[in-house]
């Protein structure tokens, strides 16, 4: 949503200047009127370039996003400072000032004005769902409640460092598949295109009977040559409509249930996504989020609808009175091991304890499958290959092997 800048009056008369996010003008004066804020000015913060003209630079900077090392950035030095003894106020305008990004200034500008009037840094940071998550504000509001606000920045800091890493495996597992896909994709395309056609002007100048594989070989390539924009339609549909099927929320439950069972690629998805379940599992347990909220806050962490549904079961089972141990075991997706340390964990009241070894399992599983994934898939590439080779063979080097000996025969 965008960004609006406003100019209010406070209840006790005081002017006060700040950045909101809403949808229009008319949101973010609602949200004023709700904070006790009497609107004087509100407009987009983009018109606004400070000079008189137009900011081009600015823009540009301003379109610069927020990602999630911007968050571990502001998390760790939320962590040194408050440890450190630095008032919140002074610490968010300290690195406002520091921001190299303007629309994360803007942010933490945000969160001082909503500090400075009375509200909680948690409920300030509901403003901006898209760079603090449920998960991220529920942490800080336990760390406001319980006054471990700096070990809960410095929880979060690991947190959101684990999550990065893991991104990146999972990421670097799908590149190279996704790379000799697209290769394969392209040589046949060549193929169709450019080889095929030559061979098949060849072979009309002969006027010999083709075999049926090398036919098909021509009928395909001239479907291609005359009809390309067909195909691109029909690609370009199909990936739209794949798109706009995994958006809703059936297609994309049903997607990310299938992603869990792909080839090779799936397992990794699947343990890099239980990794981050039992990781921050552990750190919300750990930091005295009650159990049933923890459930419900990592439920939404995690980046997997049906993974989210296996945990939303295991939370309505907690909150049934049953034991983790059981609500794990009826979803299925624990392995006998990884239930044998939960049951102890319960026992020994360590529970956060053992579910941080299950995430240590999980990701080391997870590095070793990438660091394997070249071994793994080069047995298929090599069928594939021999697959392409042997159809190139036959339809279009076997009619002129054939040509060649009756040649030799008749010589």
């Amino acid at each position: 949503m965008p960004l609006f800048k406003y100019k209010g009056r406070a209840p006790h008369g005081e002017i006060t200047k700040g950045v909101l996010e809403g949808a229009d003008s008319s949101a973010v004066a609602e949200q004023l009127f709700h904070a006790g804020v009497t609107p004087i000015e509100i407009e987009p913060a983009a018109s606004t370039s400070g000079g008189g003209g137009w900011d081009i630079m600015g823009y540009f900077k301003r379109g610069e996003k927020v990602g999630l090392l911007d968050i571990m950035v502001f998390s760790r030095q939320m962590h040194t400072l408050l440890k450190a003894g630095v008032p919140i106020l002074r610490a968010l305008a300290g690195m406002r000032q520091s921001s190299r990004k303007p629309i994360f200034a803007e942010v933490l500008g945000t969160l001082h004005s909503c500090l400075d009037k009375g509200q909680e840094l948690s409920s300030a940071m509901m403003r901006y769902p898209k760079y603090f998550d449920q998960f991220y504000v529920s942490m800080v509001k336990v760390g406001e409640m319980t006054g471990r606000l700096d070990e809960i920045f410095f929880r979060l800091f690991e947190h959101l460092e684990f999550e990065k890493k893991m991104r990146g495996q999972i990421k670097s597992a799908l590149r190279y598949p996704s790379f000799v896909l697209i290769a394969m994709a392209v040589a046949i395309g060549i193929l169709n295109v450019f080889v095929i056609p030559t061979f098949a002007r060849v072979y009309k100048g002969m006027k010999a009977e083709l075999p049926a594989m090398t036919k098909m070989l021509i009928a395909a390539s001239d479907f291609t040559v005359h009809y390309w924009w067909l195909l691109i339609l029909l690609g370009g549909g199909a990936v739209y409509a794949f798109l706009a099927a995994i958006r809703t929320p059936n297609g994309g439950y049903r997607w990310d249930k299938i992603k869990l069972h792909l080839p090779i690629a799936g397992k990794i998805i699947f343990k890099g996504t239980m990794s981050r379940f039992a990781r921050s599992f552990a750190m919300a347990s750990k930091s005295g989020v009650p159990m049933v909220q923890a459930f419900t806050v990592v439920g939404q962490v995690v980046d997997n609808r049906y993974i989210a549904e296996k945990i939303e079961q295991m939370r309505n089972g907690v909150e049934r009175g049953e034991s983790v141990l059981r609500t794990a075991t009826v979803t299925g997706v624990f392995s006998p091991l990884e239930l044998q340390m939960i049951a102890i964990g319960e026992e020994t009241g360590e529970l956060d304890e053992l579910m941080m070894e299950v995430a240590h399992m999980y990701e080391t599983d997870v590095e070793y499958d990438v660091a394997n994934l070249s071994a793994q898939i080069e047995p298929i590439l090599l069928v594939f290959m021999a697959v392409l080779v042997l159809i190139l063979a036959l339809g279009i080097f076997l009619p002129m092997w054939d040509l060649g000996g009756a040649a030799l025969h008749k010589g």
